[in-house]
């Protein structure tokens, strides 16, 4: 992989030399006490017993789904397929994982436990090209994570993930096979998916839809999309934005401050409103006169996220 070069500006300029010195478990120590702040994860345990091994770290993320930390401790080992190995064993324990869940956070956070796309986070100062294309093969959703450590800063790279490849094979326009009709935007329809939603979406709609995640995806090579049960995320290691579809509109989520906007009955703060989604900040689209602001919030979700 390239290096990254960072440099401190002043009256001269400095390069500063990347370390690799971090002691893994003090690695690991950093991440599960700053998970929340680094990854928008939600720490339960370190060092998870099960069946045939550990879990380095696990935790339940912002979209509610479960996520599996594991850090490479030298060049050989494998952590990708030794992260594999443990989603799966999570798969069929998800009774355990709701009393991990229980215990450390609570009954309501697990009760919106989000099965729909568990994930791997794998954390490295390095990755092979190998590695990079193995994942591209896989059915679970992978995060290649490579950090950096620079006279006190701590750098962690996106090298690569598949959540864009999972979500383009799985359906490329959120199309399921559905026999349910959802008929109305009342609350009989409350649990009906973003798959559901999507399929019966008039055309316009959906074109609104395509086009504006298009043009997330195309803000840069780290932006991928998440498929959630309830809505569509627009992540970099975070999410900056999330997208829902219903009959006649659009609600998007945004990760932005809502006190720096002139609020409307479309644009609205939802800090203290329960909602689907991630991020403060809500905008509903109607027609394709509202792009334009959507995409203008996209890029600036983007750029402060």
């Amino acid at each position: 992989m390239a290096e990254i070069q960072l440099f401190k500006l002043g009256d001269k300029i400095e390069e500063l030399k990347a370390s690799c010195a971090i002691f893994e478990k003090n690695l690991q120590n950093i991440i599960e006490n700053n998970m929340d702040i680094f990854f928008s994860v939600r720490f339960l345990a370190s060092e998870y017993r099960i069946d045939a091994g550990r879990i380095d770290s696990i935790g339940i993320d912002e979209n509610n789904s479960p996520v599996i930390f594991e850090y490479k401790r030298n060049l050989s080992e494998n952590i990708i397929n030794q992260g594999l190995f443990y989603l799966n064993w999570l798969k069929g324990h998800k009774d355990s994982f709701k009393l991990l869940v229980i215990e450390k956070l609570g009954q309501e956070a697990a009760n919106k436990i989000d099965w729909s796309m568990p994930h791997i986070i794998c954390i490295a100062n390095d990755f092979s090209k190998y590695d990079s294309e193995a994942i591209r093969e896989m059915t679970s959703s992978v995060s290649l994570i490579r950090y950096k450590q620079y006279d006190g800063l701590l750098l962690f790279e996106l090298v690569n993930n598949n959540t864009n490849y999972l979500n383009r094979n799985k359906n490329k326009t959120l199309v399921q096979s559905v026999n349910s009709t959802i008929e109305s935007e009342d609350k009989k329809d409350s649990n009906s998916g973003i798959a559901q939603r999507y399929q019966i979406a008039p055309k316009k709609l959906k074109d609104i839809f395509d086009l504006i995640k298009e043009y997330a995806l195309s803000l840069g090579d780290d932006v991928t999309e998440a498929e959630y049960k309830y809505y569509l995320a627009l992540k970099k290691i975070k999410n900056f934005a999330t997208m829902q579809i219903y009959p006649k509109k659009i609600i998007m989520h945004f990760k932005l401050n809502p006190t720096k906007y002139l609020l409307t009955d479309k644009l609205r703060d939802v800090t203290n409103i329960g909602h689907l989604g991630c991020g403060n900040l809500e905008f509903v689209l109607y027609n394709d006169k509202d792009i334009a602001f959507a995409k203008e919030l996209l890029e600036k979700a983007y750029n402060e996220n």
